[in-house]
């Protein structure tokens, strides 16, 4: 295999960077290929490889890597020959090991294809190609709106706006799209046009956008909420620059003066398991960050490195949505007793999984281990209690996370104060602020 990474996070990202398409660094010279020339690239690549081959490659994987050595109360041999002769296509290849793949049960361990894998990659390496702008299906009219776009990208040059609906892409309806489909039409090689039709306070508003090179931000709020209260907002843990993107954000908040910092992890969905760790250990004095238990019961502790870059009060936020490296985060700084933890119960998600490239660009990810917190606490399929539960209801985006209100006309901050959790964490790390002065001045 070309490389391994160990992720840690559910099935899928929690938002699309439409028209994002991968520029790994192997395949930069792809990116400037028509759409006839990439295919014709995959399909000499498929050519060469057989699928008899890959499907044993797959099996064998799964026979030393998968963390449930009873494979689901199954004999793992049995799949081993059973499509002997029967594979002539790799598409066959692929459904077999789709099959084989289901029988264990695990919602984790699944067969991605080519684009799938490329998306997962080209997150891991920060480096897209698209027009830059976050979508998501509008609750109510269940059409394909824009959530944000990102700054200083193609999308925001061309004066795309959040809650802009987009009705056509490349001449085509998006009615009754998902998602995804309206993201893999927004696709394509850098320095090629995409032409939408966007749905703006009644009117229609045509745009042909250039695609380019996107950066992905992991860190994507470094603000303070007053004078004594830090806040970073850290999006997901994928991006390989997670963690200089989070030193970054500490040193700027130090430079701000902050006595305390809030680190919002919600509706973070996770991402690299050596992010969790490099970003807990930036918090961490002493102590294990997490531990891993293979398939023979071996547990494997990570332990704090003990040279954090912050040392004042800290406040962690959690909801439903704060997933795996998430999770690892939250529970190692609270388990250490560094953090208080505000918001909602996380995700629960308490595996890991390791990322394999099979010969044709297609992947496997594998769940090779589970996780447990520094209070040997197995949070799967439970999550974590924060110290100070804030439940918001879910209809209501206007009190929710700052981000997630996309009504026409109103742009939110977390500085506007009607995000109930992010006033709720404030108000936490104001009284351990006061606290932690307290003490200051008794030792003096």
């Amino acid at each position: 295999m070309w490389w391994k990474q160990f992720l840690v996070m559910p099935v899928a990202l929690s938002f699309l960077l439409g028209g994002s398409s991968p520029q790994a660094s192997k395949d930069d010279c792809l990116a400037s290929l028509s759409d006839k020339d990439l295919l014709a690239h995959r399909l000499v690549l498929r050519s060469e490889v057989n699928p008899q081959s890959l499907y044993k490659r797959v099996w064998n994987l799964i026979k030393d890597e998968y963390y449930d050595s009873k494979y689901n109360n199954q004999s793992w041999d049995r799949w081993e020959h059973r499509y002997d002769g029967k594979l002539r296509t790799l598409e066959d290849a692929h459904k077999a090991v789709e099959t084989m793949v289901a029988s264990l049960g695990d919602r984790y361990t699944r067969f991605l294809d080519h684009d799938a894998f490329d998306d997962e990659k080209s997150q891991i390496d920060a480096k897209l190609c698209g027009i830059g702008v976050q979508i998501g299906l509008d609750k109510s009219s269940k059409r394909v709106i824009v959530i944000t776009p990102i700054e200083d990208t193609p999308a925001s040059d061309a004066g795309v706006q959040p809650s802009d609906e987009i009705l056509e892409i490349n001449g085509k309806s998006t009615k009754g799209f998902t998602v995804e489909a309206a993201a893999k039409l927004i696709r394509g090689p850098v320095n090629t046009p995409v032409h939408l039709v966007l749905g703006r306070a009644g009117a229609r508003v045509k745009k042909d956008i250039v695609r380019r090179e996107i950066p992905i931000k992991a860190v994507q709020s470094v603000k303070m909420i007053d004078s004594d209260v830090g806040y970073v907002r850290l999006s997901s843990f994928i991006s390989q620059k997670a963690n200089l993107e989070m030193q970054t954000a500490i040193d700027k908040i130090d430079k701000m003066k902050a006595k305390g910092l809030i680190l919002d992890l919600r509706d973070n969905p996770g991402g690299l398991l050596s992010n969790a760790i490099e970003i807990s250990n930036m918090f961490l004095e002493s102590g294990n960050v997490v531990s891993t238990v293979d398939r023979d019961g071996y547990k494997t502790p990570a332990m704090c490195e003990g040279h954090p870059l912050w040392r004042k009060p800290l406040v962690v936020l959690i909801n439903k949505n704060s997933a795996s490296a998430s999770e690892i985060t939250a529970g190692a700084l609270h388990d250490n007793g560094r953090a208080t933890l505000v918001g909602q119960n996380s995700f629960g998600k308490g595996l890991v999984q390791g990322i394999n490239r099979l010969e044709d660009g297609s992947g496997i990810n594998i769940t090779i281990a589970q996780y447990l917190t520094p209070a040997d606490t197995n949070i799967h399929k439970k999550g974590i209690k924060p110290d100070v539960v804030v439940e918001v209801k879910s209809e209501d985006d206007s009190q929710g996370p700052w981000w997630n209100e996309h009504t026409p006309g109103v742009l939110r901050s977390p500085l506007d104060g009607k995000d109930l959790q992010l006033k709720s964490a404030a108000e936490v790390l104001h009284k351990k602020i006061e606290e932690a002065e307290k003490l200051a001045s008794e030792v003096h």
